[in-house]
């Protein structure tokens, strides 16, 4: 698409956020809810129009080429990605439930659950694409270094004598030419009967007109149904009512081709835009410098002077020059353009203390009132006053109104008809230079100042015969008072156990030890699951639903991956730390952690109670391991530390044939997890197939969120045998009855169909599929050998 699309598109987003911002300003001022359902509808409905927004401003972030803009874009983006983490955590504190059910609100709303999917922004690992391919050449270099990679796979060779090879190849050969030789003599032995039964008829006495027109009449009837047949699938496949099994679809001349490699052509014009804008940034500083930097100094020096003089006359004698950390002669010119205001302001403020008082004596006498009447339930936290629920004030909000500002201002109504290929502006640079060149410049006029503040001093003192000792000492009384306070705030740090070692060093290690391992390169999109239509009608039936596969990917995207893909999101918006994944085998824990780290490129460290065994033994070696752990996962953020099997480590009793030490990280782990900050971006993911073998209180205790993958539901079936069966190359004919096939399957998880899907689709019957179409009944047998999760099994999670 053109860049006036993605121009119009972000004008599309940016007037939505200026309307939810005055509906959330309005809410403000409303009563709190006292209905908890009318505020969950009220919540779910901003979320999802913050979705929307965010769906398009990602697109938008992801195709302008504009240097400038996207920087706009970024800060929006960013905003508005925080801003629904923070809606997210109101929502749960409304239901008390990590899955949310939105069906009545997109039928009222007129959207498909497919409109309200969160994407994963592109830029997580765009913008550090660089940092991201050296860290996996680091790994592999290491792994074929230490030949860490040849273990498991690695096969035995078969020894043999030439003569035994030989031998071998012979038979295997003569074997071959046999079966041609028999094939061949069998079609010879069918060619003798056809003519033997020929001449036993005797020739041919139909007319050969009448020969022809019955050949013509079963030809026709043939080709008009295979027409009608064709025809009758077009439509089928334009009204979406069956999938397209065409391979021109994908073909590099296709519409989806064509689009796919524009937006991968408009991402390098990005990457190239990028670079001319930061050579930019040096040159037109430098010129700028060159050309307006003695003026801006001259300029400054003379009112600085000018203050000295009108200073001197009014008080008679010099003033004291503000230190750097007042701001230096920043701070002179803005007492300059404030005189007259202050008394103002004063006032203004007093009468704002005032009415701040009485709001705050209102709000003590409402909690009064509130105690009186026997409100004891909090309900939602910090979210619900005493009379109701109402919504935490926005820590993104006003960074959101900023950048919205800043479109408003800057980009709504330019005028680009010159800069047809949206490369940097000029002009703005130079703005912005500007504005740092007086910074610079200042400081070095602050140094030149003071010093002829002080020699102006001295000749006044030398003319009165007077000295001014005095004021030089109690002025380094307050210069030591000061260092004396700083110093004395100084916190405990973490002693660093390898203060001598680089980050690549502790990187090898890690990597040579099995605990910083490889993944597979997974799309949280790949974890396939439909959407439940029936939660909202389940719930007001008080029957708690079962979330879907969609849902647990929604969980796993607005916890695992969204705030740890952006510094700023992660420090300010609400955020976990540590993330517990449960449910059966085959219901994809493992593949979520991986989509995890592939989506935001992340290192994966494996602290596995089997990975770690053997490994740092002794305490010294796990408080080494803990912290070349830690040390590693903050300077290389973002990281993710995996425990597998998370229910061990708090087991109640370890089996006497476990010899993995599962509760080697009992004591450490939650202190780790206590002592991160939001700084650092590092999330702890567990998997759990039997969590209630282990102390449930401590688990929870160390795991902040715990996402219960279920079973997957009749839609989620049917969704996965279709594409799995596409994805591995098959056809979806019209004897393939994937209805009755989800039906039969209730209980198989998405790694049993997997399993089942492969048993079928071999090679050589993929080859026969355009002569002998799938059918139900060949996966009935794969799903029958494998053992189903049976309901009981399930509710134990719950």
């Amino acid at each position: 698409m053109s860049h006036s699309t993605y121009n119009i598109q972000w004008n599309e987003a940016q007037n939505h956020i200026k309307e939810l911002l005055e509906y959330e300003a309005g809410t403000d001022t409303q009563k709190p809810e006292t209905d908890r359902v009318s505020a969950f509808q009220t919540a779910a409905v901003i979320y999802i129009k913050y979705i929307q927004v965010f769906r398009k401003l990602e697109e938008c972030y992801y195709q302008i080429v504009h240097p400038q803009k996207r920087i706009v874009l970024k800060h929006v983006l960013d905003g508005t990605m925080g801003r629904l983490l923070e809606l997210k955590n109101e929502m749960v504190n409304l239901e008390f439930s990590e899955y949310h059910f939105f069906d009545d609100v997109l039928s009222d709303m007129k959207l498909t659950p497919a409109d309200i999917e969160i994407p994963v922004p592109r830029y997580f690992t765009q913008d550090n694409e660089k940092d991201i391919k050296d860290r996996m050449k680091l790994m592999a270099e290491t792994l074929a270094k230490y030949r860490l990679d040849e273990t498991s796979d690695k096969k035995e060779e078969i020894k043999m004598s030439l003569e035994e090879a030989i031998k071998i190849i012979q038979v295997h050969e003569r074997a071959r030419q046999g079966c041609l030789r028999a094939k061949f003599m069998r079609e010879i032995r069918a060619q003798e009967e056809r003519e033997k039964m020929l001449s036993l008829q005797g020739a041919s006495t139909m007319d050969p007109d009448v020969a022809s027109t019955i050949i013509q009449k079963v030809w026709k009837g043939y080709s008009q149904r295979n027409k009608t047949l064709k025809l009758r699938e077009e439509e089928l496949i334009f009204i979406g009512m069956q999938p397209n099994t065409d391979t021109q679809v994908h073909h590099k001349d296709s519409p989806v081709s064509k689009v796919n490699k524009r937006e991968e052509e408009r991402v390098l014009i990005q990457a190239q835009h990028e670079r001319e804008y930061q050579d930019a940034l040096v040159n037109i500083k430098e010129k700028i410098r060159e050309a307006e930097g003695p003026d801006i100094k001259e300029n400054m020096q003379d009112q600085i002077r000018q203050w000295f003089i009108e200073t001197r006359d009014a008080t008679g004698k010099f003033p004291d020059y503000p230190s750097d950390d007042e701001g230096g002669s920043g701070a002179i010119f803005k007492t300059k353009n404030g005189e007259g205001g202050e008394e103002g302001g004063e006032e203004g403020g007093k009468k704002k203390g005032k009415k701040g008082k009485k709001k705050k004596g209102e709000k003590k006498e409402k909690k009064k009132k509130g105690k009186k009447k026997g409100g004891k339930d909090k309900g939602a936290g910090g979210g619900e006053d005493d009379d109701g629920f109402k919504m935490v004030p926005s820590m993104f909000i006003p960074g959101i109104e900023e950048a919205s500002m800043t479109y408003e201002e800057i980009w709504k109504q330019r005028d680009e008809t010159e800069n047809f290929q949206q490369k940097y502006d000029a002009e703005l640079i130079k703005e912005l230079k500007r504005v740092e060149i007086e910074d610079e410049v200042r400081l070095l006029v602050d140094g030149q100042m003071r010093e002829e503040l002080k020699l102006l001093r001295e000749a006044i003192e030398r003319d009165k015969g007077k000295k001014g000792k005095k004021g030089k000492k109690s002025g380094k009384k307050k210069g030591g008072k000061k260092k004396d306070k700083k110093g004395g705030k100084k916190g405990k740090k973490d002693k660093d156990l390898t203060p001598d070692r680089t980050i690549e060093s502790l990187y090898e290690e890690l990597v040579k030890e099995g605990i910083l391992v490889q993944y597979p390169k997974v799309k949280i999109a790949d974890y396939m699951g439909e959407y439940s239509y029936l939660g909202t009608t389940l719930r007001q039936a008080n029957i708690e639903p079962m979330p879907s596969l969609s849902d647990v990917r929604r969980v796993v995207t607005e916890y695992g991956i969204l705030p740890m893909g952006s510094q700023t999101v992660h420090e300010t918006a609400p955020h976990v730390k540590s993330l517990m994944i449960a449910g059966p085998h085959g219901t994809g824990k493992r593949m979520l952690v991986n989509a995890i780290c592939s989506e935001l490129g992340a290192n994966l460290i494996d602290l596995t109670a089997e990975n770690i065994c053997g490994r740092y033994p002794g305490k010294a070696g796990l408080t080494m391991l803990l912290h070349l752990v830690m040390k590693v996962g903050k300077l290389l953020q973002p990281t993710v530390i995996y425990i597998g099997n998370a229910e061990k480590t708090f087991v109640k009793k370890v089996a006497k044939n476990d010899m993995s030490d599962p509760k080697r990280l009992k004591k450490e782990l939650p202190k780790i997890i206590k002592k991160m900050t939001a700084e650092d971006r590092i999330l702890f993911v567990g998997t759990s197939l039997t969590p209630w073998d282990s102390d449930v209180k401590s688990l929870c205790q160390c795991y902040q969120k715990v996402v219960l993958i279920p079973r997957p539901d009749y839609a989620s079936r049917f969704l996965l045998f279709k594409e799995l069966i596409l994805r591995n190359g098959g056809r979806l004919a019209p004897t393939l009855d994937l209805s009755s096939l989800a039906k039969i399957s209730d209980g198989y998880t998405p790694g049993h169909i997997i399993t089942a899907v492969k048993h079928v689709l071999t090679e050589r019957r993929v080859q026969q599929l355009h002569r002998k179409p799938l059918t139900a009944m060949e996966f009935v047998t794969p799903l029958a050998r494998i053992d189903p999760i049976y309901k009981e099994e399930e509710e134990q999670f719950k």
